[in-house]
């Protein structure tokens, strides 16, 4: 782990995790099939079907699971209590009031720190992956392992392994205003990308249409407090400064269409009237709803000042979710033998051109169900390892070092305005082409003083940083149509001679 043990998206998660649960504890009509053609219809025509069904239908045990690890999730009596988001027909999201991605957390990692043979290494930061294509054994591509930085003591060691599996989070640190942790700075991508693994769909980043939006506020939890599309789920309204509830203009579901719909809504409503936000209103729910159902976002408000069952709330977008990654199959494999993904790092063809509300937790654990189960297979406990040629030391090269960190925080500075100014929420060809080429000049000047005998994790994160813009950039550049996440004024249509996903691979 780059930081520490809750330091991740999952732990930040609030709403809940997306099911389809037996008939006893399920929706009054709801079905796998529900499910399905909801996530079919928010992924723009982009999703794998075959994905879709077997991802889902994994759900149910895969919550089962979870409950074996001591996840507790809220109930009404004896059965779940069930949310509602945008894009869904049916109630199905199971939660932990609005803490359910750090409850996940909790569970799972308690569970892992009580079990004798497993380690956890926080403040720990992948430098490269090693494999027999990068030591010259082109026709045999298999992982062997990785290079590994503690940042506490910048020593780098090598980590052998014939199964490697990159859980790394997205990457909502590549722009100026994200509802993630400074931790997401696309790293798994980056390194697979460096290994040479497929890349798939980054132009598809997902902007939550909700972020609190408070600009006296400091420090980075301030400037990243989501407010749960699940108090949308209960009744709030999307509404502007004179009370109107301008999403219906763009969709007759409102405020409860899928987040590209309505990311899009805001931002021409900010355009269109020059204000700074618009606001959440949740003013109609009984006195103390909001403290029972969303504990977590009433307290955080209070803490700013505002009372959200007296005051509507101002929100504005802000880079929540990378749709894109690794491309994998629904075992979590990558095209090089031993390497997995799972998680957001991950493309597996269930979110397609923009993610249904929390499908992000539900494919994050039943892919690491299914991970795990292949691997078993593959590599079975004490089966022995194929031969691997010798690994050698990481060695630091011969180019400039930093000379002060000031160059290394105003390159990330720089990387995330203009990546908010110019592949956000509405792009075109001309912004598109400007960051492409202000990237390429960022990715020489990092390969300048990255190779220091000093290299420590603000050095790997920048140059993971610009990695990753970069594939967004170059893959946002080959989609000319509008679909899902990705919608330019140069190609506003959807085409579907376009209908593919965008694979990139470096070698």
């Amino acid at each position: 782990m780059k930081a520490g043990a809750y330091e991740s998206n999952t732990a930040w998660a609030q709403g809940g995790i997306a099911t389809v649960l037996p008939d006893s504890q399920c929706s009054s009509g709801d079905s796998l099939a529900c499910h399905v053609a909801d996530t079919l219809d928010a992924g723009a025509g982009l999703c794998n079907e075959a994905a879709v069904r077997t991802i889902i239908g994994e759900g149910a045990a895969t919550i089962e699971d979870l409950i074996g690890y001591g996840m507790v999730f809220d109930k009404q009596g004896e059965r779940f209590q069930l949310g509602k988001e945008g894009g869904h027909t049916y109630r199905r999201v199971l939660h932990a009031h609005d803490t359910t991605g750090l409850e996940i957390a909790r569970a799972l990692i308690e569970s892992a720190r009580n079990t004798p043979n497993i380690t956890l290494l926080e403040h720990h930061v992948a430098i490269d992956l090693i494999t027999t294509a990068k030591l010259g054994a082109v026709a045999d591509d298999r992982v062997l392992g990785a290079y590994v930085l503690d940042a506490r003591t910048n020593e780098v060691s090598v980590f052998r392994a014939d199964r490697v599996v990159l859980a790394t989070g997205g990457c909502g640190k590549v722009y100026l205003y994200t509802t993630n942790p400074d931790s997401a700075t696309g790293d798994g991508v980056a390194l697979g990308w460096r290994a040479g693994a497929s890349i798939a769909n980054m132009e598809f980043i997902q902007f939550h249409p909700t972020c609190f939006y408070n600009p006296g506020a400091t420090g980075p939890e301030a400037r990243s407090f989501l407010v749960s599309e699940a108090v949308r789920g209960e009744g709030g309204i999307l509404i502007n400064a004179k009370g109107e509830d301008f999403t219906l203009l763009s969709d007759p579901r409102g405020s409860l269409a899928p987040r590209d719909i309505v990311a899009r809504a805001i931002d021409g409503e900010l355009k269109r009237t020059g204000a700074d936000c618009v606001y959440l209103d949740i003013t109609g729910k009984p006195k103390g709803f909001m403290p029972e159902r969303f504990p977590y976002i009433y307290e955080n408000l209070l803490k700013y000042g505002l009372d959200c069952e007296t005051q509507p709330i101002p929100v504005v977008p802000a880079a929540h979710y990378q749709c894109g990654g690794l491309v994998t199959d629904v075992a979590g494999r990558t095209g090089i033998a031993g390497l997995y993904a799972i998680g957001e790092v991950a493309c597996t063809g269930l979110h397609g051109a923009n993610r249904l509300a929390s499908n992000s937790l539900l494919e994050g654990n039943v892919m690491a169900r299914l991970a795990m189960a292949h691997m078993l297979r593959r590599f079975a406990p004490g089966k022995p390892a194929p031969a691997a040629p010798a690994i050698p030391d990481w060695e630091p090269g011969n180019t400039a070092e930093a000379d002060e960190l000031v160059v290394i925080y105003h390159n990330w500075d720089e990387i995330r305005r203009l990546m908010w100014d110019y592949v956000s929420i509405v792009r075109t060809d001309n912004r598109l082409r400007r960051a492409a080429a202000r990237l390429r000049n960022l990715g020489k000047e990092v390969r300048e003083f990255y190779w220091g005998h000093r290299v420590n994790a603000d050095i790997l994160e920048l140059r993971n940083l610009v990695t990753t813009a970069s594939l967004i950039v170059d893959c946002a550049l080959r989609r000319k149509e509008s679909r899902g996440l990705h919608f330019t004024l140069d190609h506003p249509a959807t085409a579907d001679h376009h209908c593919h996903d965008t694979v990139l691979r470096k070698f």
